[in-house]
C-alpha cells in the first residue's frame, strides 16, 4: 500500500504510527505555515475593543496553542475555553489549559454551547467563516485575531508524481486538498481529520475516510484489500 502524508515536516509521526506496518510511506508536505509574531499579536489582542473582556475563547487550530496564554490575559477570570479538534486539545492540555468543550463537525454543533459574550476566536489568517458568523447570528460579539498564516506550496514532479501513484493520501485541511486535488487519481482514498475537510474533498472526491487515530491501520486494510 502506497501512503503519502501531507503534513509539515516534523508533523507526521503520529501518522506514521497508525499505518500498517506494511506500508510504503512518502512524506509530501502541501502547505508551509509562517507564525506571526508573539508581541504582534499581543498588541493586537490589547488594541482589540473586547480587550480584558472575552467570556469566551475559541481556539480553531493546534497551531494557535503557543499564543493561548496571551489570549487568556484578554479574557474573563471565568473565560470558557474551546477547541477545534482533538489535536487542538491536546496541545492545549499539554500546557496545562483546561478546555471546556471540544467541537468536531458543522459550526453549529460547538456554536450551540456558546452563550456568553464577547467572543474571541484564534487561529488563522484565512479561517472559516461559517463558526463566526454562526455565532453573530445568535447575536454575539465575535472577534477574530489571527497568529499564523498557512499557504500551499508548489509541488515539483517527484512530489506530484508520489500523490499520483498513492493508493491513500493523507489531507489535514482544506488548503492541503488545494493543492493536492489535482494530483489526486479517483481510486485513490483521502483520509482527513474531521467533517469541515471532508466537506471540502467531498466536493470533488468520493473516496473519504473521516477521523483519524489507531483505529486507521485496520480501516485502511479494510477500504484498500
Amino acid at each position: 500500500m502506497n501512503i503519502v502524508v501531507t503534513r509539515e515536516a516534523g508533523h507526521n509521526d503520529t501518522l506514521r504510527a497508525w499505518l500498517p506496518p506494511e506500508s510504503t510511506v512518502a512524506e509530501v508536505p502541501l502547505t508551509t505555515t509562517t507564525y506571526f509574531d508573539a508581541e504582534d499579536v499581543r498588541a493586537v489582542l490589547e488594541g482589540s475593543r473586547a480587550h480584558g473582556m472575552y467570556r469566551e475563547l475559541i481556539v480553531t487550530s493546534e497551531r494557535s496553542a503557543d499564543y493561548v496564554e496571551m489570549a487568556l490575559q484578554s479574557s474573563t477570570m471565568d473565560v470558557e475555553v474551546y477547541s477545534v479538534g482533538a489535536a487542538t486539545t491536546e496541545a492545549l492540555r499539554s500546557r496545562g489549559v483546561r478546555v471546556d468543550a471540544q467541537g468536531e463537525g458543522p459550526a453549529d454543533t460547538l456554536a450551540r454551547r456558546i452563550t456568553r459574550s464577547p467572543v474571541l476566536l484564534l487561529g488563522a489568517s484565512a479561517m472559516r467563516e461559517d463558526l463566526g458568523e454562526t455565532l453573530r447570528a445568535k447575536g454575539l460579539e465575535v472577534v477574530r485575531v489571527a497568529c499564523y498564516e498557512t499557504v500551499g506550496v508548489t509541488l515539483n514532479a517527484s512530489d506530484a508524481e508520489s500523490i499520483r501513484d498513492a493508493d491513500v493520501v493523507f489531507i489535514g485541511a482544506p488548503s492541503a486538498w488545494a493543492v493536492a486535488r489535482e494530483f489526486v487519481s479517483s481510486s485513490t482514498w483521502v483520509v482527513v481529520p474531521g467533517t469541515s475537510t471532508a466537506a471540502a474533498v467531498r466536493v470533488e472526491h468520493s473516496r473519504v475516510i473521516e477521523g483519524w487515530g489507531p483505529h486507521l491501520r485496520t480501516r485502511l486494510v479494510e477500504q484498500t484489500a
